[in-house]
């Protein structure tokens, strides 16, 4: 599946090194000059890095390669003055024989619409700026990249890492064999942190559904009773997305972790929040205690990240666990969001439990419905949006209607073919009546 922000498929039915070197190339030759090149666990992650560094090399392009490292590690190592973009090998939470190439623009995020677009028209027409044998680009390995995370994530204003180490927190961290084992031991040694590592291997045999939502957290909800933590974490392949689990052994679900950075970043520094039309209206009701205005934008972190940059936003992600603090950079970032999280707990005396029952609750029902690959997925969303135009609808992003105290939005995935049906009401069962309705709806014009 290929999409301005790059090229994604199972590798050996749709993803080749062939296709991996042509959009290198075509990367290389839009954005010339040393490029950062990434990669999460996966299995076909190595095979995928040699060809990239093949493709950016015929073109002239320097690689910088920091190999195993988080999507965010990537991309602040990406928005340096000398890096000319970046490569980002990983499916984040796709299966594990799934892979992807995410291109990054020069400032760090991912690439956008008018960027990706030139991308596919070279690979398209086979444009690219390949150069004569005396000028074929060099791999240089940098080792540091999470050292220069960590760092930066020690520095942020709202970090007091003394205060943290003074608490001494008992985590276990279920890492699903990623990315996540370059950087968190590193981070948790930092912060003083008595950490226990779940599934830390980064072999990518992800030995559970790589998707950080409470359904797939069984053994790390048993394991925080087990060993009578303090928090539970769980990040996707990539660490971009992070779960929290209470020390009850609850999951909180993915949608919380973003509503109490929120509520711990305004209570410090009030000001405008940005995210996107599928997160909790929850973010509303916290922004609304401290004056704080919620701007919504599309589905996509680079829809976020935009208009985050835009407004100057405090604070910005999406509900999947997506945490973007723009201090540090515009990008989803679970290492940071477990920094603020543990801020969070050191400063208030308070334990996860407590923190979760101080938020506004909603019940949020997220499912999907799986088409073949001939779908038309966004005509199926359009021919829904008509039949309920005299309602309150938001158009922007597919189809959200807006009730009194409940809300439902029905979209087409960016990444695969199917469509995302999520509704948030007062009740599970309000919410998931919802669902059912649309989901029939959705198969009626499918």
């Amino acid at each position: 599946m290929i999409s301005v922000s790059g090229v994604r498929g199972i590798i050996g039915d749709g993803l080749t090194p062939e296709i991996a070197m042509q959009f290198a190339q075509a990367y290389g030759s839009e954005f010339p000059g040393r490029v950062v090149v990434g990669r999460d666990s996966r299995v076909s992650g190595e095979m995928l890095k040699y060809a990239v560094w093949s493709g950016l090399m015929a073109v002239g392009c320097d690689v910088l390669d920091i190999d195993l490292a988080s999507t965010p590690t990537t991309a602040l190592v990406t928005e340096r003055p000398d890096h000319a973009g970046g490569i980002i090998l990983t499916a984040s939470h796709n299966p594990k024989q799934w892979n992807a190439l995410k291109l990054l623009a020069p400032d760090g995020l991912f690439l956008r619409q008018k960027q990706g677009e030139k991308i596919v028209n070279r690979v398209e027409n086979a444009d690219y700026n390949l150069v004569a044998w005396d000028k074929i680009g060099r791999v240089h390995v940098f080792q540091h990249a999470a050292e220069q995370h960590i760092d930066a994530i020690l520095n942020l204003s709202l970090i007091d890492v003394d205060l943290i180490r003074s608490k001494k927190f008992k985590i276990v961290i279920d890492c699903c064999n990623g990315a996540g084992a370059a950087i968190l031991p590193q981070l948790f040694a930092a912060l003083g942190c008595v950490p226990i590592f779940l599934n830390q291997e980064p072999n990518g045999l992800f030995p559970r559904n790589p998707e950080p939502v409470p359904e797939n957290l069984g053994d790390l909800s048993r394991a925080v009773l087990e060993h009578n933590a303090d928090l539970g974490l769980a990040v996707d392949p990539d660490v971009d997305r992070l779960a929290l689990v209470s020390e009850e052994g609850n999951p909180l679900g993915e949608e919380y972790t973003l509503v109490l950075v929120t509520k711990f970043v305004l209570s410090k520094t009030p000001g405008d929040v940005v995210v996107n039309l599928s997160t909790t209206r929850a973010i509303d009701d916290i922004a609304k205690q401290v004056g704080g205005r919620v701007f919504r934008t599309k589905v996509g972190e680079i829809n976020v990240a935009v208009k985050a940059k835009q407004i100057g936003a405090v604070i910005a992600g999406e509900g999947n666990g997506g945490v973007i603090y723009p201090e540090l950079h515009i990008g989803r970032d679970a290492p940071v969001g477990i920094a603020l999280m543990l801020q969070y707990m050191a400063e208030s005396g308070k334990n996860m439990s407590a923190l979760h029952a101080s938020v506004p609750h909603y019940s949020m029902i997220k499912d999907k419905i799986e088409l073949g690959f001939a779908a038309d997925a966004r005509a199926i969303v359009n021919k829904l949006a008509e039949q309920h135009a005299d309602e309150n609808i938001n158009t922007l992003d597919g189809l959200k209607l807006l009730y009194e105290n409940s809300w439902i939005h029905i979209r087409a995935s960016n990444t695969e073919p199917i469509i995302r049906v999520i509704a948030e009401a007062p009740t599970t069962e309000q919410a998931s009546a919802m669902v059912e309705v649309f989901k029939k709806k959705v198969k009626d014009f499918s």
